[in-house]
């Protein structure tokens, strides 16, 4: 089980992507609001700016996913339970934490949920 000290560091890490993510997703909706004022002189533009829009379009519902279990994994610090299993009720393991730190799930319950969503 993760100790104090690494989940003030995992802490902080989710608070930077936090930021990073936020301000990426800032950019890709301007991104997004440019594209519509562009002109279109021929179908190639339009087919051009259309995949661009649709691209900034993925990236930014991928980052709000994303955005979303930070915040869970935060809320989960604030009350206690940041670093429990939500399947199992077992400690998640640092390593996991490093790699993943908002994983809700321990390796073996995040195998079996991914079986199961299938």
């Amino acid at each position: 089980m993760a100790n104090t000290k690494q989940i003030e560091e995992l802490r902080q890490a989710l608070l930077t992507r936090q930021e990073l993510i936020t301000k990426n997703i800032e950019g890709s909706r301007n991104n997004i609001s440019s594209m519509q004022g562009i002109e279109c002189n021929d179908d190639y533009d339009y087919a051009e700016i259309s995949s661009d829009s649709f691209k900034e379009g993925i990236i930014a519902n991928q980052q709000l996913k994303e955005l979303k279990e930070i915040e869970d994994a935060l809320k989960r610090i604030k009350e206690g339970t940041y670093g429990i299993c939500e399947m199992c009720d077992e400690a998640i393991a640092i390593g996991r934490l490093r790699a993943k730190p908002f994983a809700k799930f321990c390796t073996p319950c995040r195998e079996i949920y991914e079986v199961e969503r299938q």
